[in-house]
């Protein structure tokens, strides 16, 4: 597949490039985004590399993940938001903010336009997310994008070399008043 280009009021949604190298390798010297993501720690320039030469564009083409960078109008790097592909119809969201744009709504916005585009685009019926407990700014942004909150879950990350527990949240067409290309049951309520 061919990347895609969302817009908003006040975003653009892309995917990185080589070009974007230089904004990420500084973005991820931030010790928040080292500390709560699976990037590798420390964050080296080949890294940065290997992700808008390599990872991105890969994801895109093979269809597994992905990855829009998060700019504002000005051209600057908000952050990253990605889905890559878990099972047939589910998709795992992933997010960071650049410390100089958090608080501003841009990644929970970005959460929501592109659940929307792979829910109307690529067929999936269920945004899955996860972050390790105690990642509280992660939380607020899935929690405000619409994400229902639907546990924790035990030793189900493995963040550099160390399992840790996480929870999980997930997001429905229905949720943003979308129809899903299957039929859902919820389970009856106890």
């Amino acid at each position: 597949m061919r990347p895609v280009t969302l817009t908003t009021e006040r975003l653009v949604l892309r995917a990185v490039g080589p070009e974007d190298t230089d904004a990420v390798y500084d973005a991820v010297q931030d010790p928040d985004i080292q500390r709560w993501t699976t990037i590798p720690s420390p964050y080296l320039r080949e890294h940065a590399e290997g992700f808008t030469g390599q990872m991105v564009p890969d994801g895109w083409t093979d269809g597994s993940m992905f990855t829009f960078g998060v700019f504002l109008l000005s051209g600057d790097l908000a952050g990253m938001v990605g889905h890559t592909m878990r099972s047939l119809g589910t998709a795992e969201i992933g997010f960071w903010a650049t410390k100089k744009h958090r608080g501003h709504g841009y990644i929970t916005e970005a959460a929501v336009v592109s659940s929307r585009w792979a829910f109307t685009e690529m067929a999936i019926d269920r945004v899955e997310w996860r972050a390790e407990v105690g990642n509280n700014p992660s939380r607020a942004v899935a929690q405000k994008a619409g994400f229902t909150l639907e546990g924790t879950l035990r030793s189900a990350i493995n963040n550099k070399g160390v399992r840790r527990d996480c929870w999980v949240g997930s997001l429905l067409p229905s949720d943003l008043a979308l129809p899903s290309t299957a039929p859902y049951l919820p389970a009856p309520s106890p």
